[in-house]
């Protein structure tokens, strides 16, 4: 395949293209067979490293999911089971499921409480446009990175089933600003402690309640940082200095944006980390320590 690239003559005032004399260029371009490239850097690290992260991430969410069971310990809630909706712990919001509920489930699938809020965060980060790029290149090798090559000979975009589903990111969002303030309260609850002397809870601070302060800031961090909202709250106006409140929070969304990659395995990774950690305090594991 030839590409003709015109070339400007030295010399040759500009703006004036129809007297400029073009000198063609040929330039071979040849496809690559999958895997091929010229590069000398270690251009699959980072393709290799996002399929592992991703698939442990999706192979111990799904196990967690599953579980039904040690989800919650004293005032900690694990954020995969936040907002607790049905079930049997003291943080539910409507009590006990109700039979009509668990009769929806075959027998070999009992019901959990994640089954009802999961997919709502879970839309939202998997529809990611950073995510997107970044899983493409791991699982579908679409491409596999950049200058490398890829197993397909056309491309097909997100206009077809399924990848069009991933249009739904900028409505996703919404539920996942309301799983912040959700998320924020679970932090403020892990704060408030049962004293046994007085037989009401009291303000107190311990290693879980760190662990979930840290997770809502790298969840708020991943969510405010979001194309879609920097879109939402500036990016559609031509003219953004004439709105400068629009204009600021334009520019904080931004500010977050710029390291949207970090917020985002930052916030995948301790996320599973805040369900291990109440996981092994309410199996009797670990003790909470609690720094006053």
């Amino acid at each position: 395949m030839l590409l003709r690239q015109p070339t400007p003559v030295i010399g040759q005032p500009a703006g004036k293209s129809d007297k400029t004399k073009m000198a063609a260029v040929d330039v071979p371009l040849k496809r690559l067979k999958f895997g091929q490239t010229a590069r000398r850097d270690a251009w699959w690290a980072m393709p290799l490293l996002t399929f592992v992260v991703f698939t442990s991430f999706v192979v111990y969410v799904t196990w967690a999911l599953l579980q039904g069971e040690n989800y919650w310990s004293g005032n900690y809630l694990s954020p995969l089971y936040s907002p607790e909706l049905f079930g049997l712990s003291p943080h539910a919001v409507f009590g006990a499921p109700p039979p009509w509920l668990t009769g929806l489930f075959p027998p070999f699938l009992r019901y959990s409480p994640a089954m009802l809020i999961l997919i709502f965060p879970l839309a939202f980060r998997m529809t990611c446009y950073y995510y997107r790029g970044a899983y493409y290149k791991a699982f579908w090798a679409d491409p596999v990175n950049c200058a490398v090559g890829e197993p397909r000979k056309e491309y097909r975009g997100e206009q077809k089933l399924p990848l069009i589903i991933q249009n739904i990111h900028r409505y996703a969002l919404y539920f996942a600003l309301i799983f912040i303030v959700l998320l924020s309260i679970d932090a403020w609850h892990a704060l408030w402690f049962f004293d046994p002397a007085s037989g009401h809870e009291k303000l107190g601070l311990g290693v879980g309640s760190l662990v979930m302060i840290v997770n809502v800031v790298l969840i708020g961090g991943y969510t405010l940082g979001c194309h879609s909202l920097r879109h939402l709250v500036g990016g559609v106006f031509d003219v953004l200095s004439r709105r400068p409140i629009r204009k600021k929070a334009y520019d904080c969304v931004s500010c977050l944006n710029r390291h949207h990659p970090k917020w985002a395995w930052c916030s995948l990774v301790w996320v599973a980390w805040t369900d291990i950690y109440i996981r092994l305090c309410a199996t009797g594991v670990i003790t909470d320590w609690r720094i006053f």
